[in-house]
């Protein structure tokens, strides 16, 4: 570990590794869980096959898309979500 994931880690209250839920919000559900499967795959690849789980809006318009992963580190749950907060797809990441 180099020092300066050290320093990362310290910035955090988690404990890594832990289970951590990702939550995406946009329009287009394939779209939306095309762009959520690729930051998987990309940052985080032996968490691609969980399940997302599916939650339409009220009025159908909007679709919000929760995974659970084993995130490893900070800079890997930060580089989750500039790659979902980069996509126009994705309205929301939490």
């Amino acid at each position: 570990m180099t020092e300066e994931t050290e320093n990362c880690e310290e910035d955090t209250l988690f404990e890594f590794p832990c289970e951590f839920p990702i939550k995406v919000m946009g329009a287009d559900q394939e779209k939306l869980s095309d762009v959520l499967r690729e930051a998987l795959q990309q940052h985080s690849p032996e968490c691609v096959d969980r399940e997302f789980t599916l939650r339409p809006s009220s009025k159908g318009r909007f679709v919000g898309i929760t995974v659970t992963i084993t995130a490893t580190s900070k800079p890997q749950l930060d580089a989750i979500y500039q790659a979902l907060s980069d996509s126009k797809e994705v309205l929301v990441a939490l």
